[in-house]
């Protein structure tokens, strides 16, 4: 992986993030180019399929770093992000020590809490140096994590350092890029809020998911492509649980590419519309008069 230099301005940022085939607005170019030079923690909201993981995945490539990920879960602990002791092997030097008549329990309380029986997690991992450069921490859906968990962040995300009372401090030496994501199925404390710069993405424009559609699905015709972002933009501004973010148009646009399809029938979206809507009810609203609506307003956009 070659490592490449922080972009110097924000038209920089965009030609890179287009590069990697990530097409945004100028308002998130700008909060990513502040986020490297300023050094500060990116924090991205927005609903899920919009493209705040990719946001990661793109400055890793594009950077030449390595892509650190934390992926949030509830019940998410210190153990299974930071770090753990290794204590089968501390075990084993506890006897191997008793064994050979080691009695200095203050020497032997140092030498079992050393970094050979520190197993590290992503967060601890993103704090250590590397050759090609700080590594890029995703923490994506931060949202799903306990309180408790996100409050512990906090020391990470303003002094990039973690405290292990058995061995010490943890600093970084140069801060990593870092990304955190939140579907805001709950809202994030402001604390946490403060230590970064924040950035709600939307879904994007007709121009700018057609952009997508053809650079992620290389084989749509150009017919298709546009009346997949028109349906999709349609399908938008119905009453449904969960709209189609751009993941689900980039699926359901290779899904008819996979097909061989020429254009879109009420057949040919009932046969496929698993891959852009994922709930039954949705489903289920999105059938027979419903469905030749939205076909009828996405032809006449």
């Amino acid at each position: 992986m070659t490592t490449s230099a922080l972009p110097s301005s924000v038209d920089a940022t965009l030609d890179m993030l287009a590069k990697h085939r990530y097409f945004t607005e100028r308002s998130l170019a700008t909060v990513v180019f502040l986020s490297l030079r300023m050094g500060r923690p990116l924090f991205l909201e927005g609903e899920a399929g919009v493209g705040k993981t990719e946001i990661a995945k793109v400055l890793s490539a594009a950077l030449g770093r390595k892509l650190i990920r934390l992926q949030c879960y509830e019940g998410l602990d210190i153990a299974s992000a930071v770090y753990e002791w290794n204590s089968a092997a501390q075990m084993i030097a506890i006897r191997l020590a008793e064994a050979a008549g080691d009695a200095d329990r203050e020497q032997l309380s140092s030498d079992i809490f050393a970094e050979r029986y520190l197993i590290k997690r992503p967060l601890l991992q993103s704090l250590e140096p590397d050759v090609a450069g700080p590594p890029v921490l995703l923490v994506d859906e931060l949202d799903r994590a306990d309180e408790a968990f996100e409050a512990y962040l906090l020391e990470i995300l303003s002094d990039f350092q973690v405290t292990i009372p058995e061995f010490g401090t943890v600093k970084a030496l140069t801060p990593p890029v870092v990304i955190v994501t939140s579907n805001r199925t709950r809202e994030i404390h402001d604390a946490l809020k403060r230590r970064c710069l924040y950035h709600w993405i939307d879904y994007p424009s007709a121009e700018r998911e057609l952009a997508i559609v053809k650079s992620r699905v290389p084989g749509i015709s150009a017919k298709l492509s546009q009346q997949v972002v028109d349906f999709v933009q349609a399908l938008r501004n119905q009453d449904l649980y969960k709209n189609p973010g751009v993941a689900e148009t980039i699926d359901w646009a290779t899904a008819l590419t996979e097909l061989d399809a020429r254009s879109l029938t009420s057949q040919v979206v009932g046969d496929t519309i698993g891959a852009l809507l994922k709930y039954q009810d949705d489903i289920g609203r999105m059938q027979d008069d419903s469905l030749q609506k939205v076909l009828k307003e996405a032809s006449s956009e």
